[in-house]
């Protein structure tokens, strides 16, 4: 029997002390905050009396960490997917704001819509989906868990609901700990719910 519903969790705070853009770094790992948040956020799905039975996260520390939560409330243990993984981007490991004042870098930027600087959006929206895919049908009904990164939840979102992939990484609708909620029908994906129960956090490493 496929999931009943499946939410998108992005990971909580990372202790980030430099402020740098970490995308696929190793070794960025929550903070104690952060775990307080990935707390949350579990025990908010707890709190939709709906029984978790599947749990995907990123290979990332700060996911795998985040996850932790949802398998001691729901006991599912999370299954690790490259798919749902943060893209890449040329800046990693900078602190964006020098970044982008060298114009020796203004290359990069030449092009948002692909965007020129890290994976193309659609490469994002087709590997998501696809994990999406499997986590719905291989759940055994109850809802389905992913616990992912911040712009590959938000291109999700933008895809699922038929709109532009390009976009201002300031502009997204996706705090730390946030869940977003679909439901399928048939084949066809929908957004049935935002949430934010720890939007307290200080999101210093995302872009």
């Amino acid at each position: 029997m496929p999931a009943e519903r499946l939410h998108l969790v992005r990971h909580g705070e990372v202790h980030n002390p430099r402020r740098l853009l970490y995308g696929r770094l190793p070794h960025y790992r929550l903070s104690e905050d952060g775990r307080r948040m990935a707390r949350a956020a579990a025990e908010y799905v707890e709190g939709l009396d709906r029984p978790v039975t599947s749990l995907h996260c990123s290979p990332l520390e700060r996911t795998q960490e985040s996850a932790e939560p949802f398998t001691e409330i729901f006991g599912p243990e999370a299954v690790l997917d490259e798919r749902v993984i943060e893209p890449t981007n040329v800046f990693e490991g900078t602190r964006m704001s020098r970044s982008l004042r060298d114009p020796r870098n203004w290359w990069h930027l030449r092009n948002p819509s692909v965007p020129s600087w890290g994976e193309p959006y659609l490469s994002i929206a087709d590997r998501m989906e696809d994990a999406m895919n499997s986590a719905w049908n291989e759940a055994d009904g109850g809802d389905a868990v992913i616990v992912s990164h911040q712009a590959p939840i938000w291109i999700t979102h933008l895809h699922v609901a038929g709109l532009r992939l390009r976009h201002d990484p300031r502009t997204r609708r996706c705090a730390l700990s946030s869940v977003t909620s679909f439901e399928r029908v048939g084949d066809v994906w929908r957004e049935v719910g935002y949430a934010e129960p720890a939007a307290a956090g200080v999101d210093l490493g995302a872009v």
